[in-house]
């Protein structure tokens, strides 16, 4: 459990230890979020509702649970625009009506959210079972997941390269004037490209996952967050944060792992609402309604980014990179992918990401398409998690191609 809690922090240079000052009263308290997690999933877990509903009222009492979360969405933009709105401000009465419906909205969703839950554990381990992952029909570590709001990710990178120096985890809740003032602050004091993102997923015990409404999206974060602790087990995961390589290896691992499981999911509990994106030999970045052609496509441009930056860099053209890639958040923007910031930083959290072929924020970065291969070389699933396991450099796994 220790080693799932500290696995957000890197050990970092302590000739940077100031860098906490900065930080300090801002960083997310994993040990009292898992503990009261944990509690949670206990009660939960002694009553075992989803183990009586047939997996048709369990379909229903998912999406029962989606529909709230729409109701509580749409109650928090309302009550957002009454306090924004400077024609809207003096109704308070409709304010204090808002605001008592989304706290009794809020805790439907909340009573919704723990059956829900317990349901989409139950298939998410019953699929995994059935892929090869379980001894005696109990997949380890068992799979626990919690709906919450997540801390938000710092990750700061030197500024003529383009790698992860450190990554830390903050409280949720900043609006991005905050977020500028910190990365702001980190440039200025010690010259280093910040940036303060969020997450859809973290891989603690129960893992913490965003809300959201979309099924097949949460399928696969639920699943991506199981194979991170499941790979923490295995050299693999125990070596994720010793360098980049290991951590786009684990990334891009989790992601087509994640990715394979939820289809799996989506497949057989909820086979209506399979999302286009799951339709073999179709790339996301380019579906469009018949008869139309792709305007722009966002991974293409993103790659292409990324290649630039990486050249400027690579002959010491800091400053040109930087205003570069401001130049290229302006073009994203206008054509409507409203990026708050683009910079070193930015590519070294989104470059690990690295499962789709094209590359994206990746770039030309050999590892993504070398797990690739791996998983195609594979003849399952489960048969492609036992060779990256036990992976410890990207030169094992070249060798496990070869």
């Amino acid at each position: 459990m220790m080693l799932l809690i500290v696995s957000s922090n890197i050990p970092f240079d302590g000739s940077l230890s100031s860098l906490n000052n900065l930080t300090r009263w801002d960083e997310f308290n994993y040990f009292s979020w898992v503990v009261s997690a944990l509690v949670d999933k206990f009660s939960n877990a002694t009553l075992g509702l989803e183990h009586f509903i047939d997996d048709e009222k369990q379909t229903d009492i998912v999406f029962e649970y989606l529909d709230q979360i729409g109701k509580v969405e749409a109650l928090e933009i309302q009550l957002e625009e009454l306090n924004s709105d400077p024609n809207l401000r003096k109704k308070t009465g409709e304010n204090s009506l808002v605001h008592a419906r989304l706290a009794e909205e809020t805790e439907r969703m909340h009573q919704y959210g723990r059956v829900a839950e317990s349901i989409l554990q139950n298939q998410t381990e019953r699929s995994l079972v059935e892929m090869g992952f379980g001894v005696a029909g109990q997949i380890m570590p068992p799979l626990l997941f919690k709906v919450t709001d997540l801390p938000l990710n710092l990750i700061i990178s030197p500024r003529d390269n383009i790698s992860t120096l450190r990554s830390m985890s903050l409280k949720a809740g900043m609006d991005a004037l905050e977020k500028e003032t910190l990365e702001d602050a980190i440039f200025e004091q010690f010259d280093l490209s910040a940036l303060v993102e969020p997450v859809g997923g973290i891989g603690a015990y129960p893992t913490m996952v965003m809300r959201t409404r979309d099924i097949n999206w949460l399928t696969d974060v639920i699943a991506h967050e199981w194979f991170h602790n499941y790979l923490s087990f295995f050299p693999l995961g125990v070596r994720y944060f010793d360098n980049d390589d290991l951590r786009s290896i684990n990334e891009t691992t989790a992601n087509l792992s994640g990715t394979e499981v939820g289809r799996r999911v989506m497949m057989r509990f909820y086979p209506a609402y399979v999302s286009m994106y799951y339709q073999p030999g179709r790339d996301p970045a380019t579906v469009l309604p018949e008869g139309r052609q792709q305007a722009f496509n966002y991974r293409k441009q993103m790659r292409e980014t990324r290649l630039v930056v990486d050249y400027l860099l690579s002959i010491g053209q800091v400053e040109r990179a930087e205003s570069y890639m401001e130049e290229r958040r302006e073009f994203f923007w206008q054509n409507g992918y409203r990026i708050r910031k683009i910079n070193q930083a930015y590519f070294a959290f989104y470059g690990s990401y690295n499962d789709t072929p094209g590359g994206g924020a990746a770039g030309d970065d050999p590892i993504g398409p070398a797990v690739q291969l791996l998983r195609e070389q594979s003849a399952g699933l489960k048969g492609f998690i036992d060779k990256v396991k036990q992976v410890k450099s990207f030169e094992e796994l070249l060798a496990e191609l070869e």
